[in-house]
């Protein structure tokens, strides 16, 4: 897929900002199209289907923490997040509502574009049906099963719902059973890059636990290893 075969939607309302955003757009010839508002980005993601929206948090007319609750209500539309917030409990609630990923201002364009061809081919993956084959077609420990034809998790043979990353995490952490997987090992499969702070990656976990363990104040299955990372125990 060419560049100008995708659309990207903006929403920003710093006009500066805003010019930056869709310049870079239009030298790495992407589609896009740029907005100052909520109430817009959702006209625009409702009506053009875009295929990824770069989202300011301090919107004039809603927070985009609701623009990003909304959307996940009808669409894994990749979210990312782009904010002057850049205290660990902003990017936590983004990420919490359901954004892929979170950028503090000022940027870099090229990490920018870098997380941008990321989240595409996350996208691109998931939505691929040829990609989800496999041997093995499902996964069971304990309490959980993955189906991963249907790409559906179960906990006591009931369907819960996960997003994207909250997936992703749940099979590296099925298919290396017992095994202590680090932070930057799984931060680098999950966005496809190094990152020193890992407090999305946290985030994750403790969304992740909080739908596949029984009691999510007592973890059983999903094991912290401080400092280091985490491990999916067997359950006989």
């Amino acid at each position: 897929m060419n560049n100008d075969d995708i659309k990207i939607l903006i929403c920003e309302d710093d006009l500066s900002i805003n010019k930056l955003l869709s310049l870079t757009m239009e030298v790495e010839d992407y589609n896009y199209v740029a907005v100052q508002n909520g109430k817009e980005a959702l006209r625009e993601i409702i009506s053009q289907r875009p295929d990824l929206l770069i989202l300011d948090l301090g919107l004039p007319d809603m927070d985009g923490k609701e623009i990003i609750s909304k959307v996940r209500g009808f669409s894994q539309l990749p979210i990312i997040v782009v904010s002057a917030r850049g205290e660990d409990a902003d990017k936590i609630a983004a990420l919490d509502a359901g954004a892929d990923d979170y950028l503090t201002k000022p940027f870099s364009t090229d990490e920018l574009l870098a997380r941008l061809r990321v989240s595409l081919r996350r996208a691109k993956f998931s939505g691929n049906n040829q990609n989800l084959l496999t041997e093995v077609t499902t996964f069971t420990n304990g309490w959980l099963k993955i189906n991963y034809l249907s790409k559906c998790a179960f906990v006591n043979e009931k369907e819960i719902h996960l997003t994207p990353i909250e997936y992703k995490l749940l099979c590296l952490l099925a298919e290396n059973l017992d095994r202590v997987m680090t932070y930057n090992y799984l931060v680098k499969e999950i966005w496809g890059y190094y990152e020193e702070d890992f407090s999305a990656l946290r985030v994750f976990a403790n969304t992740l636990r909080k739908k596949i363990e029984l009691d999510s104040n007592y973890p059983k299955m999903i094991q912290t290893h401080i400092g280091v990372g985490y491990r999916m125990i067997k359950i006989d």
